[in-house]
């Protein structure tokens, strides 16, 4: 990586001289540099295939990005961690260990949710924990949920054990995959079928906002997802010392461990084809190389319309992209501010007054609401090292409606939103929170679609919807060009670190066998 580049290598007591795969003679361009484009990066160079990775911003991450303000680190992106036997894997797969590179820290409880009446529900693995909070909601929900867990495993099975990691090249695969959907009732909401068994709405709630956190509306959003509960039950939640950054980073400094380049601060501009194969890769700086085959971690429109720009494939699958509903975008405000807050847990949900209807406005109406339910994020409350001593660090998160369905100026919008989310959580959690505010700065719809390249601003990618699941995602081959392949949210399984990670393990084992095992 270059030298130049704002991010510092993690700490490492592997040896200097690991064994580095054997060379296939094979070579591959990973365009991107989020979790999904590296980890396909350590796929690829762990099998032999000499990859670069080439990102357009000024470090890696993707959407994993952060910034360093007046002593504060502020992680753009995923902050939940789970599963982290994915994670492992990646350098397991040359025989080295996750754990000298990056601490994880566990997160309890997983979440606090907070109604506007001042119920709180912790949400975690903790059974015994869990069924007291239920309790005090309501008593003969237990049971309910206890069912309800019983077919979110089942659902993980199905659809994240067997179907998590595989491509779905054709209609075929996904027709033998249909018949255990289906007998999940998979045509069914998330919201639907946590409702037919829990009674109260707030549980009903608790146990459904998750999709929101891929870019899914609960009420929409296949009840497949429901195996995000078995995840996080079997795997927990976890934190990454320092930030999500140094997950990115510790996941860098192994793939140039393991022989792998990256190439920063140069975005690609054009990806060049010959006949029905992508040729080569040129950059903004004038970078060109020819490579064996290449991956693109980049926004799925952006792929196609701009990177491909000129061809009759780009041309065409673009204009099928252009019919396709694409997941909401996100309002971010990142704030810095004095004194230590205990009280308030490392992930909060702070619903709104409303639920359905203020989901109906996001994803349906394409209008930016009175009220809001807000994510807040206070990892300083379990890392301390990531604000300065005696300040904590947060971030609150609100969904709004795409820039396709929402037209409003983000330069003249964001302060006055930014003001209304720290007004609420002024009002319900943290007293004086303006004047002890030391930094602050919004992320908005507009900032994903210049930074990002994100079509309409969308945080997601397509929104996950059944009928834009697996077989009917961007596929991690494509149709047409035989050696151009996708990677991250707008691929299959979907959004998510789990999700990007799992379409790395798809994507790698077809580029393998193609440029391997051919």
């Amino acid at each position: 990586m270059n030298a130049e580049t704002p991010y510092p290598p993690v700490a490492s007591d592997l040896p200097n001289s690991p064994t580095l795969p054997a060379s296939t003679g094979k070579n591959a361009c990973v365009i991107g540099s989020g979790f999904g484009g590296l980890a396909l990066a350590i796929r690829l160079q762990s099998a032999g295939i000499a990859t670069t990775v080439i990102e357009g911003r000024d470090k890696p991450g993707g959407r994993a990005y952060y910034w360093d303000r007046d002593g504060f680190t502020f992680d753009a992106g995923p902050t939940v961690i789970t599963d982290p036997d994915c994670l492992r894997e990646l350098w397991a797969l040359t025989g080295h260990d996750m754990a000298q590179d990056i601490e994880i820290m566990p997160v309890m409880p997983f979440y606090r949710l907070n109604w506007p009446d001042g119920t709180n529900f912790d949400y975690s693995n903790d059974e015994e924990q869990l069924f007291s909070e239920i309790v005090e909601l309501n008593p003969v929900d237990v049971a309910g949920y206890q069912r309800f867990l019983e077919y979110a495993e089942g659902v993980y099975e199905e659809g994240y054990v067997k179907l998590g990691h595989v491509p779905f090249l054709d209609f075929k695969s996904m027709m033998k995959a249909a018949p255990a959907l289906a007998k999940k009732q998979a045509w069914r909401s998330v919201y639907s079928m946590v409702s037919s068994y829990v009674e109260n709405e707030k549980l009903r709630e608790a146990l459904s906002f998750h999709t929101l956190l891929v870019g899914g509306n609960p009420m929409k959003t296949s009840s497949i997802y429901a195996l995000i509960h078995k995840l996080e039950k079997d795997g927990g939640v976890w934190w990454a010392k320092g930030g999500t950054n140094r997950l990115i980073a510790a996941m860098v400094t192994h793939f140039e461990r393991i022989g792998g380049t990256i190439r920063v601060g140069d975005p690609v501009t054009q990806v060049h084809t010959l006949g029905n194969k992508a040729s080569e890769v040129e950059t903004q700086s004038g970078f060109k190389q020819r490579f064996d085959a290449v991956a693109s971690n980049a926004d799925i429109m952006h792929s196609y319309k701009d990177l491909l720009a000129g061809t009759k494939r780009g041309a065409s699958y673009s204009k099928t992209l252009s019919r396709k509903k694409f997941s909401p975008s996100l309002f971010v405000v990142h704030f810095g501010i004095e004194g230590t807050w205990p009280g308030i847990p490392h992930h909060m949900i702070l619903f709104g007054p409303r639920y359905k209807g203020l989901l109906e406005d996001i994803y349906d109406h394409g209008v930016l609401p009175e009220d809001f339910s807000i994510y807040l994020h206070h990892p300083s409350v379990t890392d301390p090292s990531v604000a300065p001593e005696g300040m904590s660090t947060f971030y609150a998160l609100v969904p709004v409606a795409h820039m396709g369905k929402l037209s409003i100026d983000w330069d003249e919008m964001g302060p006055v939103l930014e003001k209304r989310i720290l007004d609420e959580i002024e009002r319900r959690l943290i007293p004086d929170l303006h004047g002890r505010i030391k930094t602050k700065f919004h992320y908005a719809p507009s900032n994903f679609a210049t930074d990002l390249n994100a079509h309409k601003g969308s945080a997601f990618s397509l929104e996950p919807l059944l009928t834009q699941s697996a077989f009917f995602r961007g596929h991690n081959r494509d149709d047409v060009l035989d050696n151009f392949y996708l990677v991250g949210a707008g691929t299959h399984p979907g959004a998510g670190i789990p999700g990007v990670v799992g379409s790395a393990k798809a994507t790698a084992g077809l580029m393998v066998e193609d440029l391997v095992q051919a």
